[in-house]
């Protein structure tokens, strides 16, 4: 498509948007002056879904009216609520219905999975990961491979860009993997990585790490609700995310896991232990034995937090009723590649702003991180005070994601606008 950089140009692609209603089922944080602003931060927070309000009220009414018999009564009893995600949380990740749970928080459940798919031998006991990961994922790994008495020094291998790249290669992390060999235990990668928005190919390094004979895993925070994932077909062993950023599920929104079927019925394997994921039948005769239900939900460890996952709720509501990742992809894709035209439309020389964000479509998600070699938190000061949210990350780089639920082609046009007049004045 040939981009225009005018304001008629995106009101064109506004009309012709499928999804543009969707916009105001959610509220747009205003200005001080009380005018909407163009909330391009969705990878660390989403917007508050209308519908989630509501949500949470009918769950606090069911605890006004019904005290403890809410578990049992009403429209969801919270004895299995969890259970009302588990068929669009299957279809959000591309898994089948017994491999999702929601449950917790990401970094918890991140430990959780790893208790299981972490195990290291004498021989086989390096995990790898990529440089620069959430800091989260590097002191998980730390920790991890600390309880097993070995030196994170010597046991994460982190990937690293060639000199000169900002992003990996994807043949330089298959090389890896094949270069591990026999000594490689796990690979656990973020989806998408957080700083530079790089979506990596998953089924490709999933294929790789069984290979050679290791468990792999994603820590899929900044991919679900952002990519059309297939985490069955791509033989993924575990995955785990959050729920805040792009499922606008509030901020500590509750997490989602992944196991593969094909340890559905694994009671041998080594995990923590909680009375929630034990086997329904029998749990409420509080014998001791833990039995561990079927599939994923067999990770639970505790009652099902209630609140958030009503907010959750709500809003994977919204996800289903757009269609689903596919048709939310498809606005994606073109909403960041209009994005990419403004910004490369600015004419900058590389020396003073660059896109570290992959070109091709297939390997980022609804994100641009630029890198601003000078002056950078003016622009992002800059950006601000004309009523563009963005995120900024050290030590230089601006990190903006148009969100296909409520981010439209009018806002990418504005942000790019307001990005000319910084740049007309930095020339």
């Amino acid at each position: 498509m040939n981009f225009l950089p005018t304001p008629e140009f995106a009101a064109e692609l506004d009309a012709q948007d499928a999804l543009r209603d969707f916009r105001n089922r959610f509220h747009i944080p205003l200005t001080p002056e009380g005018r909407s602003t163009v909330y391009l931060c969705g990878n660390s927070l989403g917007l508050q879904p209308k519908a989630a309000r509501a949500a949470v009220e009918a769950e606090f009414e069911s605890w006004e009216k019904q005290g403890v018999e809410g578990h049992f009564h009403g429209t969801s009893p919270w004895m299995h609520y969890h259970e009302t995600l588990t068929a669009s949380t299957a279809r959000l990740v591309g898994a089948k219905p017994v491999e999702v749970v929601v449950m917790n928080n990401l970094t918890t459940n991140l430990h959780l999975l790893l208790i299981s798919f972490y195990r290291p031998t004498a021989m086989r006991y390096k995990v790898l990961m990529e440089g620069g990961a959430f800091p989260s994922d590097q002191y998980a790994l730390e920790s991890q491979v600390r309880m097993h008495g070995l030196a994170p020094e010597e046991a994460i291998v982190e990937l690293v860009p060639r000199p000169g790249e900002h992003t990996l290669r994807s043949e330089d992390i298959l090389a890896k993997i094949q270069e591990l060999g026999n000594t490689l235990a796990t690979v656990i990668i973020g989806g998408v990585n957080y700083y530079t928005g790089q979506a990596f190919d998953m089924a490709a390094i999933t294929q790789a790490g069984h290979a050679v004979g290791a468990t792999v895993g994603f820590d899929l925070a900044h991919a679900a609700g952002n990519l059309k994932l297939a985490l069955h077909d791509w033989d993924v062993d575990f995955a785990c995310w959050c729920s805040y950023k792009y499922l606008n599920s509030g901020p500590g929104g509750t997490s989602g896991v992944f196991v593969h079927e094909r340890f559905a019925n694994r009671p041998d394997l080594p995990r923590l232990a909680g009375w929630w994921g034990h086997d329904p039948s029998d749990r409420f005769q509080m014998k001791k034995g833990f039995r561990p239900m079927t599939g994923a939900a067999g990770w639970q460890l505790s009652n099902a937090q209630i609140f958030p996952m009503a907010i959750h709720r709500a809003a994977l509501g919204l996800v289903d009723e757009a269609g689903g990742m596919a048709a939310l992809r498809q606005k994606s894709e073109l909403l960041t590649a209009y994005l990419e035209f403004l910004v490369r439309n600015l004419d900058l020389p590389r020396e003073m702003l660059e896109i570290i964000t992959p070109a091709d479509p297939a390997a980022r998600g609804c994100q641009l991180s630029m890198l601003v070699h000078h002056n950078g938190r003016q622009l992002f000061d800059f950006l601000a005070a004309a009523g563009i949210i963005a995120d900024w990350r050290e030590p230089n780089v601006i990190r903006l994601a148009p969100v296909p639920l409520y981010n439209s082609f009018g806002d990418v046009q504005r942000a790019g606008q307001v990005l000319a007049e910084w740049a007309g004045k930095a020339k």
